[in-house]
């Protein structure tokens, strides 16, 4: 098995450390207790987040500083992309559930793609709060973190934004929409 590398070449990490600034002045109501050069200070002190990052961006995720960890005083981005991420749709599930399609098998699950990037996927709380920063998923859909229990029976949770109102859903875990992505979030 071939070892990815998880550090950017210079050049890349300049131009993404350009669009993550720029997208923080942009976008104060969602940090606007933190400083940029404090939050690029720990990108660059960890390079295999900042590797990270760049693969929530480069898949669409259009990633944001949105909370502080009140115990770990680590940095969390998350997906701010006004839609479910487009590099990150068409994704049903996890590996079990890609495995048990008989035809049409997507070409990857959300469990899977968010581990392969060093990212967590959403759980339906954290979504929520996402939400109250501002309107996310107006037309599409994010697989969240299902409980055991429900992926044990075969189902996966999802949530949206329609009518002003956050919903989640249930689906069988090996479905798969050209919607329906998945949200992440990396701490640092």
């Amino acid at each position: 098995m071939t070892k990815i590398n998880k550090e950017l070449p210079p050049e890349k990490r300049e131009e993404l450390l350009g669009i993550l600034e720029t997208r923080f002045k942009k976008n104060m109501n969602r940090h606007n207790r933190f400083e940029w050069a404090e939050v690029q200070a720990r990108l660059e002190d960890n390079p295999e987040k900042l590797w990270s990052v760049y693969e929530m961006e480069t898949s669409g995720g259009e990633p944001d500083v949105v909370d502080l960890g009140k115990t770990t005083g680590e940095y969390i981005f998350y997906d701010c992309s006004p839609e479910s991420p487009k590099g990150r749709r068409s994704v049903c599930y996890d590996h079990e559930a890609q495995e048990s399609r008989k035809k049409h098998k997507p070409e990857n699950n959300a469990i899977d793609m968010a581990a392969s990037m060093g990212i967590e996927i959403l759980t339906e709380e954290q979504y929520r709060e996402l939400q109250k920063i501002e309107s996310f998923d107006l037309k599409s859909s994010s697989w969240v973190q299902t409980p055991d229990h429900i992926r044990k029976l075969g189902g996966a949770i999802f949530c949206d934004r329609r009518y002003d109102t956050v919903f989640m859903y249930h689906n069988g875990a090996e479905s798969y929409y050209a919607a329906r992505g998945f949200r992440g979030l990396l701490r640092v």
